[in-house]
């Protein structure tokens, strides 16, 4: 197994404050909350948690930060910011990803991704910095100029969930910066760590004070923000529960706006032509890749009748021989986050078990694994479409397979829950891809390939899935606005 480098026993021993106006604040209540190792259970550290007196004075660093330079630095400048904090990265990235293995429990390999694409992130929206433009409007009257300008928002919160902790907070931090706003980072509960020492790295980086604070804490700290009457946003990343208490709270205080990626049950269409070899080499990771949790999880297997029986041979197969274990040995998958998540993942297994046919798994990881969150990935075979295992939304390595006879049944059932974030269809008809794609009700759809990302190309939801798209130049609408001029010449 892989040791923990000197750098990083020494973050993890090292003092657990807040991040405001770039300095290192105890909490107002002195209150903290402990990160537990998911592979074994067992208490990292203690780490601040901020409260009310702590939200309010973050926002008011952030509001001081933007009023007093913040909103008219220079495009270079915040590009430059940017390019720095990557190279910081960079830098730091087999630190950063040893932290998330063990305050996430996912595989170094995986970790060591993320930060690399995390890099990637910082960079495509540095080169975004000086591009943010308005447009002049010709309009009937000659005597009359009007043109459009993208302005900053200001103050922006951003709350990010546990499954990609760093490149979740990245994937918002990067175009709020760029287009010049002053940001709040939220981190979850349970993976606060890899944010902490990023709010190291943004001072290292020479960002002004109060530019970005980060406050670790609960939901009652995200619902402090969601319903501060000085924050002009909320980005959250998260389940669509929560993020219909953000729209609510954004309705009940200063109508702040609000952009929501939220849960996803997506189908993963394999039609009879696809080539089988090449749907085998992903259909295991587009079931189970980051144990389960992953919003995108191509959860719902849909499979023409004259291959179903083929396909769930190989993908039972192929789920035997995954490995599971702690972050650092580098296993195929690691552990379940919480206790609290490995219960509802049983909790779902158990109802399923009573819904469908269970073709494989079902158990939790005994043996050396047993104090840790650990369930073997998990295949039912689903003909009922409203059971709870193909409408809801798991979050787990459980995955449910089902044949189809033609496009119309397919569609009825691929477009047959809350949710529409992601969907992959395999075929060698090129037009059938095209139709099916077409009539797919999902933000994201991949042909003959799944789990397909880059920062240049938006990603979001239909449904309940979110409201908004990020990355790409879609994201920087997230963070302006856009005002009208008319000049009478």
């Amino acid at each position: 197994m892989k040791q923990l480098s000197d750098n990083t026993k020494s973050f993890l021993q090292s003092e657990k404050r807040l991040f405001i106006n770039n300095e290192w604040v105890v909490s107002g209540s002195g209150e903290s909350f402990e990160t537990v190792n998911p592979a074994d259970g067992k208490r990292i550290c203690n780490v601040a948690k901020a409260g009310k007196a702590d939200v309010d004075a973050a926002v008011d660093a952030a509001r001081k930060a933007f009023t007093a330079g913040v909103r008219s630095m220079s495009p270079g400048k915040r590009a430059a910011l940017l390019h720095r904090l990557a190279e910081l990265i960079r830098r730091d990235m087999g630190v950063l990803a040893e932290i998330e293995c063990i305050d996430n429990g996912k595989p170094y390999k995986r970790a060591l991704a993320d930060m690399k694409s995390a890099v990637g992130h910082l960079q495509y929206y540095a080169g975004w910095a000086d591009k943010i433009e308005g447009a002049q409007i010709p309009v009937q009257d000659p005597s009359v100029l009007v043109y459009t300008r993208r302005e900053a928002l200001g103050v922006v919160a951003l709350i990010v969930p546990w499954n990609f902790p760093l490149v979740m907070a990245i994937w918002k931090l990067a175009p709020a910066l760029a287009c010049g706003n002053c940001c709040i980072l939220k981190p979850a509960q349970q993976t606060p760590l890899s944010a902490l020492y990023l709010a190291g790295l943004i001072r290292e980086a020479g960002f002004p004070a109060g530019m970005v604070q980060v406050l670790p804490g609960d939901g009652e700290t995200g619902a402090l923000l969601s319903h501060h009457n000085d924050i002009d946003k909320v980005g959250f990343t998260g389940s669509t529960a929560v993020g219909k208490k953000i729209l609510a709270a954004s309705a009940a205080s200063n109508l702040k706006k609000v952009s929501l990626e939220l849960g996803g049950k997506s189908p993963n269409i394999i039609f009879g032509d696809a080539d089988m070899q090449k749907v085998r080499e992903s259909l295991v990771w587009a079931c189970f890749f980051n144990s389960g949790q992953e919003c995108t999880l191509g959860s719902r297997v849909y499979v023409e009748a004259s291959r179903y029986d083929e396909v769930v041979d190989a993908l039972s197969a192929d789920t035997r021989g995954l490995k599971m274990g702690p972050g650092m040995s580098n296993p195929d998958l690691g552990p379940l986050i919480s206790e609290q998540q490995l219960n509802r993942v049983q909790d779902y297994i158990r109802a399923g078990r009573t819904e469908a046919d269970l073709v494989l798994g079902g158990r939790r990881q005994a043996d050396e694994l047993a104090d840790g969150y650990f369930v073997e990935p998990t295949i039912f075979a689903a003909g009922n479409q409203q059971s709870s295992i193909v409408q809801e939304e798991i979050f787990g390595p459980v995955v449910t397979i089902t044949p189809f006879s033609d496009e119309d049944e397919l569609l009825s059932m691929a477009n047959g829950t809350r949710y529409g974030l992601a969907s992959a269809v395999w075929t060698k008809d090129i037009s059938r891809a095209h139709r099916i794609a077409h009539e797919l009700q999902a933000g994201v759809v991949w042909i003959n390939g799944y789990d397909m990302f880059h920062p240049a190309v938006p990603f979001g939801g239909y449904k309940e899935s979110g409201i908004g798209r990020e990355m790409g130049r879609s994201a920087l609408d997230l963070y302006t606005q856009e005002k009208a001029v008319w000049v009478k010449l």
